[in-house]
């Protein structure tokens, strides 16, 4: 029987997660499945009207990042961010010294949606700015700033960057990417033919998801002008939400019982604001997105898990297999698609380096780079049920499986650390 999801409590009551809401998503054992066990309608009275679970150490009613806001601090040219003694230096920064905001409400007013809006509807039609039902928005993405054709990828020789999860932590995004030298203090591309991938999970739980994906469709942009690229794979979130968003409260078959995306994203850090932002293009922007990559022999993917398996043989019939599935916008499907790449732990304990070398043999690559289970519960280091523990300072990935594993979610969430690093590591 699954477990009964314990009620939201404030930060700081003994047994309450870092974030004020259950560590619904962050499982400490290999049996645990959160979505399946938190999406179940019959198991769980639906928050009220209006919540929105609070992130760690939650800003004040009000409080929008203002992503105009300068990083505070001394300034260093960008042609110079990519000298190893300069990053060195900029590495000495403390941490997010950032400055709050008080900017106008991102969100676009009730009183300005389209009269057919609500964002539990099936099927919901992408409306123009006139209020008109069209086929097809343009993005960003369609229309870069340089013609894609002229920086082939393969020209791309620069240096290779890997981003975790950020769930929402656009502040905390746009200084470790200041940092590293990747963007200049105003938040744009800074670092020439550098190569940038996320890893995905860009909302959910943090305050400002829709301005994540903003961001790195602007790097995208601008990382191609310059003759680099910024890239992204598709987190479990990036389904969540896709889900939440096209089938709303729509029943689909959960091993837990009765589920919907509506609730199983609610219960997993599902934020209002970034519903209410969420607009086409984000929407065509993560449906777009790849499942797995390879880089310079790293084997990018957002899960430690071998579920990609069950997806195909190849790079590219994974990818095509996960596109097909959002195409067919079937809920059960795409339910089934979100809940495997929910899993985690496979490349943990004695069995994990043959699960690595399982998916390493399938689809190449010589160690697999990956997202999702925040490193302190990779380490088995979680807090006990008075609240009680030794909590850990991630400062770096954390590589395991026998040197085949690089975890990238440091656990900003968690009070953790968002991780960029350059690759490769060494063990």
């Amino acid at each position: 029987m699954a477990a009964q999801p314990p009620a939201p409590v404030p930060p700081g009551t003994p047994g309450a997660a870092p974030s004020g809401h259950p560590q619904d998503a962050y499982a400490p054992h290999d049996a645990y499945s959160p979505q399946e066990e938190f999406a179940s309608q019959e198991q769980y009275a639906a928050p009220q009207d209006g919540y929105v679970p609070h992130p760690r150490q939650g800003p004040q009613d009000g409080y929008v990042p203002q992503h105009a806001q300068a990083l505070q601090g001394e300034q260093v040219a960008p042609q110079e961010r990519l000298d190893p003694d300069v990053r060195v230096r900029t590495r000495a920064r403390p941490y997010a010294r950032l400055t709050y905001g008080t900017g106008a409400q991102a969100s676009l007013p009730p009183d300005q949606l389209p009269a057919d809006y609500t964002p539990t509807e099936r099927d919901l039609p992408v409306v123009g700015p006139d209020g008109t039902p069209v086929a097809y928005t343009d993005t960003l993405v369609d229309h870069p700033v340089v013609d894609l054709q002229q920086v082939g990828e393969g020209e791309a020789g620069g240096p290779l960057y890997v981003v975790g999860d950020v769930h929402g932590y656009y502040d905390e995004l746009r200084a470790a990417l200041f940092a590293e030298g990747l963007i200049d203090a105003e938040g744009h591309w800074a670092a020439g033919n550098a190569r940038l991938w996320f890893l995905g999970d860009f909302t959910d739980r943090g305050p400002d998801g829709i301005g994540v994906i903003d961001l790195v469709m602007q790097l995208s942009a601008e990382a191609a002008a310059a003759g680099g690229y910024c890239k992204a794979l598709m987190g479990n979130h990036e389904l969540l939400l896709l889900g939440a968003k096209r089938f709303g409260d729509t029943p689909v078959q959960s091993g837990a019982g009765t589920a919907s995306f509506q609730a199983a994203w609610l219960l997993n850090g599902g934020q209002k604001t970034d519903m209410d932002r969420l607009q086409d293009h984000h929407l065509q922007w993560m449906a777009r997105l790849d499942a797995m990559t390879q880089e310079d022999g790293h084997l990018l993917v957002h899960s430690d898990t071998t579920a990609y398996l069950d997806y195909g043989d190849s790079i590219e019939a994974v990818n095509d297999a996960v596109h097909d599935v959002l195409t067919r916008s079937d809920a059960n499907e795409v339910w089934d698609l979100f809940r495997k790449l929910t899993k985690r732990f496979a490349f943990r304990d004695e069995s994990g380096p043959q699960s690595v070398r399982d998916l390493l043999g399938t689809y190449g690559g010589e160690r697999i780079v990956h997202g999702h289970s925040p490193i302190p519960y990779l380490l088995g280091e979680v807090g006990t049920e008075d609240g009680e523990s030794d909590e850990i300072a991630v400062e770096e990935p954390h590589v395991y499986a026998d040197g085949l594993a690089v975890a990238m979610d440091g656990g900003v969430t968690m009070a953790g650390k968002l991780l960029v690093v350059q690759l490769p590591l060494t063990a």
